[in-house]
């Protein structure tokens, strides 16, 4: 490798083909200039590093390599070769935070009159283009509005809502996307195999995160990286230079905290902060390890199969139910928010884990904390048990068939798959638990209670407060999920009157009251909570308590 050329600057693409993402920007200038259908002014946004600048030279080069207007331009050319360094007298590049006055401006604007002194086409890049004066885009927008036909503009920023509208509206815009993660390593990994120099995968999926989507500052970094650890990318040495945390201390943690294990989180926090880990970046990297097991359980394919972390990533998705993971991460969120207000970034860190831990579903033998997490299913009561709760039944234990019965096997006058099991009045709540609706429909339902139930019909009782939820759409939807259930016509009848027995609405409000009362009390009662509570001043947040 050159020692005076940087990796971003060697490794910048010179074609469309070269481009590491960004396909949508590449397929539509590709067929603008295929089909020669050009408009005179383009506007690129994005952050830095994604290629706006890039872009705009590969497409100065289309305009005009010497083999005429092309989606490929040859590179051989003159043409092609000026631009390419920077020599081509008709590509004019304007830096617009360093020349944000109409001067500026105007002197650029005379210019474009001329014809080019050798090209097809005079371009224009001008980047940073919000940093104009107001001035500036006046001058520039009457240019825009009546273009010479040899002109090309193209404008790129980072921040385009600073751009007049009047001259938003005369430009094609394009936005490009900040590259994926997996995407910048993919292109560093080819980037240092082609300059031959040893890597660890580790290594380079750091750096890769680290760039937040920008290749250039991915190269940059790698090129940092390279001097750092001596013509060599690896893990510890990135690491130290990017200040990241130690994986091992994340999974530590989560491993600690699905024991329930409090000693052993607060000793790995002391172990990081024996090595001045900053903990609000440990933070961070916690939110981000969450986001990636919350992926390995729901899109397992997110996870790349050669990507380094991915049987620990696997294993704790195995480990954590969803709603777990989806509580921690909300934890560390606020846990973030709140370490300014800590009385040091330590406190911050544990109250956070602290309260992980806290909120953690209990394992094993039911425990207060068991008992909080215990869901209860919203279903309605039997009209001798006005009050009581019962548990989820299956299809099974609302009308007896079993579940594998067939419904073409079902005698007449019988419910399907119950050959020996007379009809009986279902309960309500159970059943429409098994049913397949929702929205209004589902809510005309919660608020009815069973009248009357026979082979072919099925007549509801709705009160007269809730009238307005009785529409024809909602009552055909019932109707139906009904009938798909049953696997024959059933007719829906329902009749306006008194509700004597508690919906499945008044049974679900009952129930949510009664689980954030267990878990109110499972928590304040914990020990854990009250050693937490009395040796480190912790406030227990009553609102802030959410039954699992």
């Amino acid at each position: 490798m050159s020692a005076t050329t940087v990796l971003a600057r060697k490794w910048r693409p010179r074609n469309f083909a070269q481009l590491a993402g960004q396909e949508h920007v590449v397929k539509a200038l590709s067929n603008a200039l295929t089909q020669n259908r050009l408009h005179h002014a383009y506007l690129f946004t994005g952050t830095r590093g994604v290629g706006k600048t890039t872009i705009a030279r590969i497409f100065a080069k289309s305009l005009n390599c010497l083999t005429g207007i092309t989606a490929t331009p040859c590179g051989e050319c003159s043409a092609c070769k000026e631009i390419d360094s920077g020599r081509f007298v008709d590509l004019i590049e304007l830096d617009a935070a360093s020349n944000t006055q109409v001067d500026s401006m105007r002197e650029l604007l005379e210019s474009a009159l001329y014809a080019p002194t050798s090209a097809r086409f005079k371009v224009y890049i001008i980047d940073e283009v919000h940093m104009l004066s107001k001035s500036a885009f006046n001058a520039m927008l009457k240019t825009l509005e009546e273009p010479p036909g040899h002109v090309k503009f193209i404008l790129a920023t980072t921040d385009p809502q600073k751009i007049p509208v009047t001259v938003l509206s005369r430009c094609l815009q394009f936005n490009l996307k900040q590259l994926p993660p997996a995407l910048i390593t993919g292109h560093l990994q080819y980037v240092l195999e082609q300059e031959q120099i040893p890597f660890e995968s580790v290594a380079v999926n750091l750096i890769a995160r680290a760039a937040q989507g920008s290749m250039r500052d991915a190269l940059s970094l790698l090129d940092q990286a390279i001097a750092f650890s001596e013509s060599k990318v690896e893990e510890n040495v990135v690491r130290t230079m990017l200040g990241a945390i130690d994986q091992s201390y994340l999974f530590d943690l989560l491993g600690a905290l699905r024991e329930q294990n409090g000693v052993g989180l607060l000793e790995v926090a002391d172990n990081m902060a024996a090595r001045s880990v900053a903990f609000d970046a440990a933070l961070q990297e916690l939110a981000t390890l969450l986001h990636r097991v919350a992926l390995a359980q729901t899109v397992p394919q997110a996870i790349a199969d050669d990507e380094p972390e991915r049987e620990r990533l696997q294993e704790l998705a195995q480990l954590f139910t969803p709603e777990d993971v989806q509580l921690f991460y909300q934890i560390v969120i606020h846990g973030r928010d709140e370490i300014d207000l800590a009385p040091d970034e330590y406190a911050g860190f544990t109250m956070t884990l602290l309260r992980m831990l806290a909120f953690a579903p209990a394992r094993g033998a039911l425990s207060p904390q068991a008992n909080a997490a215990v869901a209860v299913s919203p279903i309605a009561n039997r009209e001798s048990e006005p009050s009581s709760v019962q548990p989820v039944a299956s299809p099974a234990a609302v009308t007896g068939r079993p579940a594998h019965a067939a419904a073409d096997s079902v005698p007449a006058g019988r419910v399907p798959g119950t050959e020996h099991v007379s009809v009986s009045q279902p309960d309500w709540g159970v059943l429409l638990m098994q049913l397949n609706v929702q929205g209004m429909a589902q809510q005309l339902a919660k608020h009815c209670v069973l009248q009357s139930f026979s082979d072919e019909q099925v007549t509801l009782c709705l009160s007269q407060e809730q009238k307005h939820l009785q529409t024809k759409m909602a009552a055909d939807k019932l109707q139906a999920a009904l009938s798909d259930y049953f696997a024959k016509p059933m007719k829906l009848n329902i009749v306006p009157g008194k509700t004597a027995t508690a919906t499945p609405a008044v049974v679900e409000q009952q129930t949510k009251q009664i689980r954030q009362q267990q878990a109110s009390d499972s928590i304040a009662q914990d020990s854990f909570v009250r050693e937490a509570q009395a040796e480190l001043g912790a406030t227990l947040i009553e609102e802030s308590i959410k039954p699992i």
